[in-house]
């Protein structure tokens, strides 16, 4: 079935990139009642229960600068889109722009600043309060030094690349052209993730899904043939 593929489908974060990203940036809100180490140690606390490789870079972040993390209650994780929890009686929220909004908290005032990180190829995170939008922390992933020169090879081959990512648009489109990767579908759940592999398989395409994440294992398992990073997560292995 391998020597049929003709599209193969590129997690980015993981597959393009490392999967280790790093904290770039942190901008408050100038009504924050936080110091830049206390608002870390708050978002970092909610994320140490999230496996999201950019949760993962957050609670880095804190654990280099030696931040104890606070008792998380109610914790709720959203695939793809971030997490909320309750730290000493305040409801914190962190993820992207669609789960603010759907928090009906307003996103307006950083959004400027966050379209600027993500053209520079970082994801911005938004962190909500109490309902009202206290920060944004940028987040950055080192592309892998072989990504370039392996999508250049898997075109020469006449395959048809594209890169999936849950990221926003404007970072994804800035990695993929870094690395020649000429179509994008960015700003995917793994859901929608899964019915682009489809989609693709619908229009004739032989398709391989080469992914790394919890979030790409329903997607792996719809491709004709599934190819998971060895360093990925169990569950993608599987």
């Amino acid at each position: 079935r391998a020597g049929g593929i003709t599209a193969v489908v590129l997690d980015k974060t993981g597959t393009i990139t490392e999967g280790k990203p790093t904290v770039t940036n942190l901008i408050k809100a100038q009504s924050s009642q936080w110091s830049d180490r206390e608002f870390l140690r708050l978002v970092a606390s909610v994320e140490a229960s999230s496996e999201h490789p950019v949760a993962e870079a957050i609670v880095r972040a804190a654990g280099e600068q030696r931040l104890p993390l606070l008792k998380v209650e109610s914790f709720q994780s959203f695939a793809g889109r971030g997490a909320a929890g309750v730290v000493e009686g305040a409801a914190i929220l962190v993820g992207n722009e669609d789960l603010m909004a759907d928090y009906a908290v307003k996103s307006s005032a950083f959004r400027a600043q966050a379209h600027q990180l993500a053209g520079a190829g970082k994801t911005p995170v938004y962190v909500a309060v109490n309902g009202t939008l206290a920060g944004l922390i940028a987040v950055a992933d080192p592309i892998r030094a072989t990504s370039h020169e392996a999508i250049r090879q898997l075109k020469h081959l006449g395959l048809t690349v594209v890169m999936l990512s849950g990221d926003h648009e404007r970072t994804a489109q800035a990695i993929a052209s870094e690395v020649g990767v000429d179509r994008v579908v960015a700003g995917v759940l793994p859901e929608g993730k899964v019915a682009e592999i489809r989609r693709l398989r619908e229009s004739g395409e032989i398709v391989a899904m080469v992914g790394d994440g919890i979030n790409d294992a329903p997607a792996l398992a719809q491709a004709d043939v599934g190819m998971a990073i060895g360093t990925g997560t169990d569950v993608a292995i599987e």
